[in-house]
């Protein structure tokens, strides 16, 4: 999570990974949209610029501000589930965990979220999140409207059916064209979820990448540098019965291995990096086959206690095996030492002006290193291959294109662009990042 800490009377805002700071000259947290929208007045008449903030797993600068920061924390809960629609329409500062849970009360879920769910849900949105899927995308693409108080104080609700312009832009908004304080998702009843978890060789997944990716609704794997060991996961939809893991193993798997070994092997391989490769055989042997089914979010998620930096890029489907390939390559010809796995997932097109999968089957390559590990030589060499490869980078992740490569990258940020010059045409919601990848 985010983290507040005091200088004198000025609060510091630090986000999860530690890559951000900034120091706002005030925060609100205001209860409702009529007070997100006094926020917003207020700010104007003061000439500040405004932004919000979630949970802080953003690795950018996105929510940054020196003006207003406004937190969502008392913006939380379900304000109404529609069965009739099967919607269910949350306030915006409600984390994902909270969500979950309340649909899994309630017998529905979602048909897809991603692999953390500690983000509120209008942080998630604005940013891309996403996990895997063949034919089920993004939490964004589940988005059937969305209330949203703009620059002049206004509060608009937008669907595909009022204020459509407005809505394809926001389901995918980085927090540019207004503060969000509502979300409708579409929902469906409660479902299973068997997981298969098994051990595969790079050879083979990368052989056999696009029959994995056919077979199932998701499919996703990790490839630990340094060896030719990767970690596959299916998930499909089961008719039951639950099955879900044991408490001890459960508890082995998930933080025993997942999170206790990888801090170990993380804290060593930073201190001696000579050792990381000896680690990563290790940790890749680690992670033994397994199966199991439950309702979603206890299937797709888990916890992440290891911080770390990251970075994603979205390729074409078809370049995903070619693109990872590079990677390989290029850090078995380098002196680098990678101590993280390389996480590659999948999405099915969908329609959303800044989407990373947008008019695309898509396949998502994600970087990371262990916090306070250098970075930037590694990203830097990971970048130029996906730049080849014409990717786009994930919003919530390090990267360092422009407004001049995504204008070219993203086939709707010109549909998006326009929206935000109509909205924010002062750019009240603007700061150095978004400057930098919207433009002025």
């Amino acid at each position: 999570m985010s983290t507040v800490s005091r200088s004198g009377e000025t609060r510091i805002w630090r986000n999860w990974a530690g890559t951000v700071a900034a120091r706002p000259a005030r925060e609100v947290t205001p209860a409702t949209a009529g007070e997100v929208a006094d926020a917003v007045r207020r700010a104007a008449e003061d000439g500040l610029r405004v932004k919000t903030v979630g949970a802080g797993h953003s690795f950018t600068a996105v929510a940054a501000t020196d003006g207003v920061l406004i937190r969502p924390d008392l913006l939380t809960g379900i304000r109404r589930v529609d069965r009739a629609a099967m919607t269910v329409t949350v306030e915006s500062g409600t984390p994902l965990k909270r969500l979950n849970k309340a649909l899994a009360r309630e017998g529905l879920s979602l048909a897809n979220m991603g692999d953390i769910m500690e983000q509120t849900v209008a942080g998630a949105v604005s940013t891309g999140t996403h996990g895997t899927g063949r034919d089920s995308a993004s939490l964004s693409a589940q988005i059937t409207e969305v209330e949203l108080v703009t620059a002049d104080g206004s509060l608009l609700t937008c669907s595909a059916e009022e204020n459509p312009e407005i809505f394809a832009a926001a389901r995918l908004g980085l927090g540019a064209l207004g503060v969000i304080t509502a979300i409708t998702f579409a929902v469906e009843p409660l479902f299973l979820l068997r997981a298969r978890e098994e051990p595969m060789s790079f050879d083979r997944v990368t052989a056999e990448f696009d029959a994995l990716h056919a077979e199932n609704e998701h499919f996703e794997f990790y490839w630990f540098p340094h060896t030719g060991n990767c970690v596959t996961k299916r998930n499909n939809r089961s008719a039951g019965p639950a099955e879900p893991p044991g408490a001890i193993a459960g508890w082995v798997e998930r933080e025993l291995i997942s999170n206790g070994l990888l801090q170990l092997a993380c804290s060593l391989g930073r201190a001696v990096p000579a050792a990381v490769p000896g680690l990563a055989r290790v940790a890749s042997r680690a992670l033994s086959a397994r199966s199991y089914s439950d309702i979603p979010y206890k299937v797709f998620t888990s916890p992440r206690r290891v911080r770390f930096v990251e970075m994603e890029y979205a390729v074409p489907r078809e370049a995903a095996v070619a693109a990872l390939r590079e990677v390989r390559a290029m850090i078995e010809c380098s002196p680098l030492k990678v101590g993280f796995p390389v996480e590659v997932r999948t999405a099915p097109a969908d329609d959303i002006p800044l989407s990373a999968a947008s008019g695309r089957d898509t396949a998502y390559l994600a970087v990371h290193l262990y916090r306070g590990t250098p970075h930037r030589a590694y990203f830097t060499a990971v970048e130029r291959i996906m730049v080849a490869h014409g990717g786009r980078p994930h919003w919530g992740k390090l990267h360092t294109r422009d407004a001049e490569y995504l204008a070219g990258a993203c086939p709707g940020f010109g549909e998006f662009t326009a929206v935000r010059d109509r909205l924010d045409p002062e750019r009240r919601f603007g700061n150095d990042h978004l400057r930098r990848v919207l433009g002025d």
